[in-house]
């Protein structure tokens, strides 16, 4: 993922360390924000979600061939397992074909005390970003966009109780249907190709 951002961009997000000011300075140059207007930028709380909100604005549409893209930053990437050479990323990759994710593997963390902690960071960011959405649509009114951060999140506690108890390594790959008919069928969103979609109340 560091690679292709700093193909695309030029920019090495390995360099900035923990400096998240430095590091969305330089994403808002790639994408054009002269402002601080951009919410989703504005939320990301690490370097590691800057480098993905990067990716996923300049990099993702132009992976039309195949492609697996590996070692996810840790922030982003909360049930895999610490990569055991580089510091900060994960052993986990995504396949990519015609700009779009198509499935997702990764090394299953098995450490509780470390799976806890990422639980704990990964609900305190999805709050913070949640509430400068709530704020943004407020302030424009009628903007109905960020529907990923319009749920609570929880913490699993089942889930950590099991881990505790042990777990022996483990990895897996989520390819879903839904998204292979997405390719097949060149349909822009999940929701056209979904048999029986989850309907909204009607009002």
């Amino acid at each position: 993922m560091h690679s292709l951002v700093k193909e695309a961009t030029g920019i090495d997000f390995n360099s900035f360390g923990e400096d998240v000011v430095s590091a969305k300075d330089a994403a808002k140059g790639v994408l054009g924000i002269k402002t601080e207007s951009s919410v989703s930028l504005q939320a990301c709380s690490s370097v590691g979600h800057i480098l993905n909100e990067v990716f996923e604005t300049v990099i993702e549409s132009s992976l039309v061939q195949p492609t697996f893209v590996l070692d996810y930053p840790v922030e982003i990437s909360p049930l895999a397992k610490p990569h055991r050479r580089y510091a900060g990323l994960t052993e986990r990759f995504e396949l990519f074909i015609c700009g779009r994710e198509i499935g997702n593997a990764f090394s299953e963390l098995t450490d509780p005390v470390d799976q806890r902690g990422r639980f704990e960071n990964q609900i305190k960011q999805h709050n913070a970003k949640r509430a400068a959405l709530n704020k943004e649509v407020k302030s424009s009114e009628g903007k109905d966009d960020e529907d990923d951060f319009s749920y609570e999140v929880s913490l699993d506690e089942d889930f950590l109780t099991s881990l505790e108890y042990g777990m022996p390594p483990a990895s897996g790959m989520g390819l879903g249907i839904d998204r292979l008919v997405m390719l097949l069928t060149n349909s822009a969103s999940i929701r056209d190709v979904i048999a029986f979609p989850v309907l909204k109340i009607q009002q």
